[in-house]
């Protein structure tokens, strides 16, 4: 008898955060701001990946600038 293979559901994520207004005002994630790029960080202080932001590239490059002037933090740790 042949077992039955199991197939993997996948797990659909919502888009993080509204990076619209971004190619609204033709503005680009600045490391400075980083109140705006603590939306696309997760709890646990890793980055949020293109497929659920729309950004990928340009907002690590920020978010990396941002964590070595320590505005925003490498790693969350829990209590």
């Amino acid at each position: 008898m042949k077992k039955k293979q199991q197939r993997r559901r996948r797990i659909i994520l919502q888009p993080v955060g509204n990076y619209a207004h971004y190619f609204k005002n033709d503005v680009m994630p600045d490391y400075k701001k980083w109140e705006v790029l603590s939306n696309f960080i997760s709890e646990r202080g890793k980055i949020y990946p293109g497929d659920r932001t729309g950004l990928d590239r340009r907002l690590t490059r920020e978010v990396k600038r941002a964590r070595h002037l320590a505005l925003l933090p490498f790693v969350v740790r829990p209590l």
